[in-house]
């Protein structure tokens, strides 16, 4: 089994369609027996799906994720663990052991701009607008 994770700086990033790379883990027997770093090489929102496909990602773990997304996910195949977050080691280890916090109806909607939204509370870089669309 493998299990992808958005990854930025150790911890899981909260931008699904934006992330740069992946954690990828390769689990047998319950326990990780490896894990590299890819590069997405700029693949963003749909093409992710494929991506983690052609990694032979069978579960995904990540923060913020947007409908789009979540279909093309489904269509490939891969479980979906959306609104996690901390240190990506961690949260593999608490979803083998079935202890993952997440939750599934975490979505990323950035263009819904009620009550307030804040763009740098879901991991923006400061380098995107925020009229974009996550994963769809």
């Amino acid at each position: 089994m493998k299990i992808a994770v958005t990854y930025e700086n150790g911890q899981v990033f909260q931008h699904f369609g934006h992330t740069e790379q992946f954690k990828i883990y390769t689990v047998e027997d319950g326990k990780v027996i490896a894990a590299e770093v890819v590069d997405t090489n700029g693949s963003g929102h749909g093409a992710l799906a494929g991506f983690l496909k052609a990694q032979g990602a069978d579960a995904l773990i990540c923060g913020g994720i947007g409908g789009g997304a979540r279909v093309a996910l489904a269509q490939a195949g891969i479980e979906l663990y959306p609104g996690a977050s901390g240190d990506a080691d961690a949260q593999v280890n608490a979803y083998l052991t079935g202890s993952l916090a997440y939750n599934p109806d975490t979505v990323c909607n950035h263009h819904h701009h009620e009550g307030g939204h804040d763009c740098a509370s879901h991991g923006h870089d400061g380098n995107h607008e925020c009229g974009h669309h996550c994963g769809e």
